[in-house]
Formats: C-alpha cells, sequence, structure tokens
C-alpha cells in the first residue's frame, strides 16, 4: 500500500479551501482563473458519504458513527489504490484515534499541511458558517467533544476544540508536517505559498506563483462566488468567502467572549503568536 496522502488539515475556517484554490490555480497554470467549484478536483474530502458507501457495497446508516469510522479504512486504502504519488486530501478531523480508529493512519501517508489561524478570528467565522451565535461558536470550538455531525454529504467529522486540534497535527510525526498560519499567508503570500508548492515536490516557477496567487485572491474568489456561488457554503450562511481578513475579533467579538478564548486556548495562542 503506497503512502500518498498529503493531507491538506485545518480546524474549520480556517483557510484551507483558500490553500486547495491557490494550487488549482498553480497546478493548471492556466491564463485564467480555475472555477472555485472545481476546487475539489485538486484534494478530495475525507468524509464524503458518498465514498464510504461506496466501500460498504450495500446500505449506509451516516448516523451508525461506529460503522462509518470502521469504513474510514476501506476508503482511505480506497484513495491510495490509485498508485499516484500524491493524493490531497482535504481533512477537518484532528489527528486522533476515534473510538479505536485511527483517523490519520501513518501508513497511508506521505506528509501533511496543517494551516491555523488566529482561534479569536476563527471563532466569527465559524459562527457565520454553522448559523450559530458568537457565544454558541465559543463554546463549541473549546469543547472536547466538538464534531460535525452526519448529513447525506457527510459522514461524522472529529474535531475536538482548537488547542486540541493544533496540537494534534503540530505533534512530532514520522512524515513531514508542514505549518502554516493564515495571518502569515495574508501577510506575505508569496513565501507562505512558494513553501507549499515545495512541500509538494513541484518545481517552483515565481511568475507561475504570482499569477496563481492573483487568481486566488480574496478579490476573485468572492466575486465568483457571486456569479455562480460555491458548493462548500453552508445553508447557515450567505456567503462563504465574507472579508477574509485579520483582527476582526477586535471590533467584532464582545469582550467577554475574548476572555473565554484566550482562558481556554492560552497556551496554544501564545506558542502561535496569537496572545498581544
Amino acid at each position: 500500500m503506497k503512502r500518498s496522502i498529503v493531507w491538506m488539515a485545518s480546524y474549520p475556517k480556517s483557510g484551507n479551501t483558500w490553500a486547495r484554490i491557490f494550487l488549482a490555480n498553480y497546478i493548471a497554470n492556466a491564463r485564467e482563473p480555475v472555477p472555485i467549484n472545481n476546487a475539489h478536483m485538486v484534494a478530495m474530502g475525507d468524509s464524503i458519504t458518498k465514498m464510504y458507501r461506496m466501500v460498504a457495497r450495500g446500505p449506509l446508516d451516516v448516523t451508525d458513527i461506529d460503522r462509518c469510522l470502521q469504513l474510514r479504512p476501506l476508503v482511505l486504502r480506497g484513495i491510495v489504490a490509485n498508485n499516484a504519488d500524491i493524493n490531497l486530501v482535504k481533512t477537518h478531523n484532528a489527528r486522533v484515534t476515534a473510538r479505536g480508529v485511527p483517523l490519520i493512519p501513518p501508513e497511508v501517508t506521505r506528509s501533511a499541511i496543517y494551516i491555523l489561524r488566529n482561534p479569536l478570528d476563527m471563532v466569527l467565522s465559524y459562527a457565520r458558517h454553522y448559523g450559530m451565535t458568537p457565544e454558541e461558536a465559543v463554546h463549541v470550538v473549546s469543547h472536547p467533544d466538538n464534531a460535525n455531525p452526519p448529513d447525506e454529504e457527510t459522514v461524522t467529522q472529529f474535531m475536538g476544540p482548537w488547542s486540541e486540534h493544533v496540537r494534534s497535527w503540530t505533534a512530532k510525526a514520522e512524515y513531514p508536517i508542514l505549518v502554516l498560519r493564515y495571518e502569515d499567508m495574508l501577510a506575505d503570500p508569496r513565501t507562505c505559498f512558494a513553501k507549499l508548492v515545495q512541500h509538494l515536490g513541484m518545481p517552483l516557477d515565481m511568475e507561475r506563483l504570482d499569477r496563481a496567487i492573483l487568481f486566488s485572491s480574496f478579490k476573485e474568489l468572492s466575486e465568483q462566488e457571486k456569479r455562480q456561488g460555491f458548493v462548500e457554503k453552508s445553508a447557515e450562511s450567505e456567503r462563504f468567502f465574507a472579508k477574509g481578513q485579520k483582527d476582526q475579533w477586535k471590533t467584532d467579538l464582545p469582550a467577554k467572549l475574548v476572555k473565554k478564548m484566550k482562558h481556554a486556548h492560552r497556551k496554544v495562542m501564545r506558542q502561535y503568536g496569537y496572545l498581544e
């Protein structure tokens, strides 16, 4: 079994989609932006219900979490069965074991890219995406049992609290893990996206890089969403690409919620430069 999966991992609303759309444009190397709804062609998801039903070879109740977890190794083996050198796979799962099943097994893993974002900004975007109040989102992203429940499109995703998610993906591993901060991607996209290209072993062409950065700019993605919609937008939110900025928490997150987030995630926030 080939170790070909490169995980594109993040807590929800941390920049995973942006990175995947950049890669779609870099790989395509076209003179026009890749449509945002084609981003899935570059990196498949690891929780797509259709894939679990295919390996189940029969009816599958997605609310049966244990059954879906039993099928996960088969889904991942199916991904690497194409014998490709690299299979990019998007995940919001933590790098943990759930009910005895390793969610990110090393035997299929080549490497990983982990994107993290200031949780004070992430939680605002999380609230919009999932149709929650900021208070509800602060509670959820700090809860040890936080998970995305199953539906017709995706099986359960096990995330846990933000701090533990970050720790799980940035801990020592037997394969390389590239860690990128969303804020650095905003401030210096050339350096960050060049690291991403090189991590995947692709040749680095600066003209091609600059074009892919332009074609995946927030302005371009927002305008595309206005024209054609975006398949990854949740039913609870008006827009997927809402602002794309940093430090929104300074004006939009109430002080009492800032205090709660810092109390719950202080150590990891300090480690990654998110405490002033």
